[in-house]
């Protein structure tokens, strides 16, 4: 159980993260929804997680904004004391061949998923060191191991996050802070929802469990990596691709 413990899920208004948020509620932590743009979805979260008996504030802030993200962590500290867990979730795609990408749709595509993810680490490791306790748990993908094309932005963004994922560990597992990173592969979202039946059926074939994954497949491995079941494992990525990456 996570009782009385501090979660921040960034970019959890919705797929994904929402799910990893409603989660680690029914696991006892307190959650705080960070998002960017979708604030009815962030409150309708919060509303779900207090339906279950938890408890949820919801939190602007776009974590590709260095600034931002440190008043975005000293708010957090300043109503709750501490932070326990920190869910590095939030990410954009801006797919494209690489001999047509603008360095534009490069550029943001790092800057979220990559930059975002050091910045919050960068402000909350602080508080987590002081504490002598903390659990982070960044998201990579699939992509960001094995590659693809039409995505060297995201699939760059993605391995770099491992990259930060190992070198954090090694920096924090002195002071109590473990990290490690999910790496999931194709997952029931909108984002896979838009996707023609054609090109689900090709990518199922490359899959050996031959089906998609489902969100709370992620969020019970970010469930097991905050708990204290997991307090040896750091530095680690865990890939939750129904074998996708063998």
């Amino acid at each position: 159980m996570l009782e009385g413990k501090v979660a921040v899920v960034t970019g959890a208004s919705r797929g994904i993260g929402k799910t990893i948020a409603l989660e680690l509620a029914g696991r006892g932590a307190k959650i705080v929804v960070n998002y960017n743009g979708s604030r009815d979805k962030a409150l309708a979260v919060k509303e779900e997680i207090e339906k279950i008996g938890g408890s949820a504030e919801i939190y602007q802030c776009n974590v590709s904004e260095y600034d931002k993200c440190e008043e975005f962590i000293k708010a957090i500290i300043s109503s709750f004391g501490r932070i326990d867990i920190l869910v590095n979730n939030a990410g954009i795609t801006r797919d494209g061949l690489l001999m047509k990408m603008s360095e534009e749709d490069f550029d943001k595509v790092i800057d979220t998923n990559l930059k975002g993810a050091f910045n919050t680490i960068r402000f909350a490791s602080r508080q987590m060191i002081k504490q002598r306790y903390g659990r982070i748990i960044n998201m990579s993908s699939v992509v960001g191991i094995s590659g693809n094309a039409g995505q060297v932005n995201y699939a760059a963004s993605k391995a770099g996050v491992i990259g930060l994922t190992k070198a954090t560990a090694k920096e924090l597992a002195s002071r109590g802070v473990t990290v490690n990173a999910i790496a999931p592969g194709f997952i029931e979202t909108e984002m896979t929802d838009v996707l023609s039946e054609d090109v689900k059926e090709s990518i199922i074939k490359q899959i050996p469990l031959e089906r998609f994954g489902k969100t709370i497949d992620i969020a019970k491995t970010v469930a097991f990596l905050a708990s204290e079941d997991a307090n040896y494992i750091t530095g680690q990525v865990i890939q939750v691709d129904g074998g996708m990456a063998i």
